[in-house]
């Protein structure tokens, strides 16, 4: 029943002579007789534990793909099994697929080495230039991937013209790049999704994200109930957060997407909505008009509309044995990361929250003004003035934030039941109204 469309005809076919052959199964026994079976088995053994004695000397990257609802042989185990034995070797498990996961529908094994990253070009990985484009069907999966998120707040996005009037919608945007989008990082991220692919549905511009290396680590896969959690970001484009990275995104003329307070941001404390924690430095100033970029400051707000923040990492460290597994979500040199800044942003730590949901409110997204920097690479290459500019940056997202907590309270279908019965009355694809920008 889930055999992929392209596959209906034939596997409708074989439907009917399995079905067939049904009744005739029972003399099976005559065809293959008891010392054939016992015989068989012998072979196998033999051919598993010649291939058992050699799987260490197995050096190639080697992905496997495991069915988690496979009935005739236990795919998740042997997957485990080999991850152990083979030294260059990922996982990904997909909990609904059966035995013929291959010829199933909504699996894509190219779309699962994109994910793990096993696609390249070259002996060696880079994440900018190996990178595909998600195709019609991974772009579907994304959205489809966010749609309860987007159903229950229905985000609303607003953009800055160059004369300052603000706008529904994303005419403000740039349309030719290098473009550097610079905002605030809400709780676990939540504004990722619908930021991606709702700029990527309304204007065309897909934006390239610079992420926490936790997110590229095959450790952090292992924690997971799912090790394939991180390959929608890097099919989406993300890429690790590095000083060459961001130089290969900007030099290609790509739309980057960077917060500057990073995972302390994404995952703050009780009482720190809507709070920065950027470095006291400049960090992208100088880079970015090293290319001409224009950036693009933005806020959001929302997540106080959606949840609470029940335990932060303050109440985490309170409970017993904690510190273990903080080392084993931190390892393998996550804790590098920032080390030279100073502070709170120093702490780049990741760490579970435990949240209690809300009856859903609503999102709110507004880009900035776009400022410009072409022409100014002699100017920004001082010190004093990059690290104004940079100020100038912060300002403009802490004002973006402030402006749509103040201008939310004036929304009527701020609240999601207010949202479902206008939805009742003007058809589900109809658009919410909001407050006037």
């Amino acid at each position: 029943m889930k055999m992929s469309p392209r596959f209906d005809e034939a596997g409708q076919a074989l439907s009917e002579v399995t079905t067939g052959l049904l009744p005739s199964l029972m003399y099976l026994t005559d065809i293959l007789p008891k010392e054939s079976i016992v015989w068989k088995l012998k072979m196998l053994r033999t051919a598993a534990s010649y291939v058992n004695s050699r799987l260490h000397a197995v050096k190639a990257q080697t992905l496997v793909v495991a069915s988690g609802n496979d009935e005739l042989l236990p795919s998740r185990d042997e997957a485990e099994r080999l991850r152990a034995k083979l030294k260059n070797c990922r996982i990904r498990h997909f909990r609904d697929n059966g035995h013929k996961i291959l010829l199933e529908d909504g699996f894509d094994l190219a779309t699962s080495i994109k994910g793990s990253t096993y696609y390249r070009r070259s002996r060696q990985p880079d994440f900018v230039s190996d990178y595909l484009p998600p195709t019609p069907d991974e772009l579907e999966k994304a959205i489809d991937h966010d749609r309860l998120l987007n159903f229950a707040t229905d985000p609303v996005m607003l953009s800055t013209l160059t004369d300052g009037r603000i706008v529904r919608g994303l005419a403000g945007l740039p349309r030719e790049g290098p473009v550097l989008f610079v905002g605030y990082h809400m709780l676990m991220g939540f504004e990722l999704g619908p930021l991606v692919t709702g700029v990527l549905k309304s204007t065309g511009i897909h934006i390239r994200g610079l992420a926490h290396p936790f997110l590229f680590n095959e450790s952090s896969e292992q924690l997971m109930p799912d090790t394939s959690y991180f390959d929608l970001p890097r099919i989406m484009g993300a890429v690790p957060v590095t000083g060459v990275n961001f130089y290969k995104l900007l030099s290609e003329k790509q739309f980057v997407l960077l917060f500057p307070g990073g995972a302390r941001e994404a995952l703050h404390r009780k009482g720190e909505e809507y709070k920065l924690f950027w470095p006291e430095q400049s960090e992208f100033v100088r880079m970015a008009s090293r290319f001409g970029a224009t950036i693009v400051p933005f806020g959001v707000v929302g997540e106080d509309d959606i949840c609470d923040l029940l335990l932060d990492y303050n109440d985490l460290v309170k409970l017993p044995f904690y510190d273990t597994i903080d080392k084993k979500i931190n390892e393998g040199g996550l804790r590098k990361l920032r080390t030279d800044s100073t502070g709170e942003i120093k702490n780049q730590d990741m760490h579970p929250v435990v949240l209690t949901p809300k009856v859903p409110g609503r999102f709110y997204f507004i880009f900035g003004k776009p400022i410009e920097t072409r022409g100014r690479e002699k100017e920004l290459r001082d010190k004093e003035k990059a690290q104004h500019l940079y100020l100038h940056v912060k300002s403009e997202v802490e004002s973006c934030i402030k402006y749509l907590k103040e201008k939310r309270e004036e929304d009527p279908y701020r609240s999601i039941l207010p949202r479902l019965l206008y939805q009742a009355t003007h058809g589900s694809d109809a658009e919410i109204p909001t407050f006037e920008p």
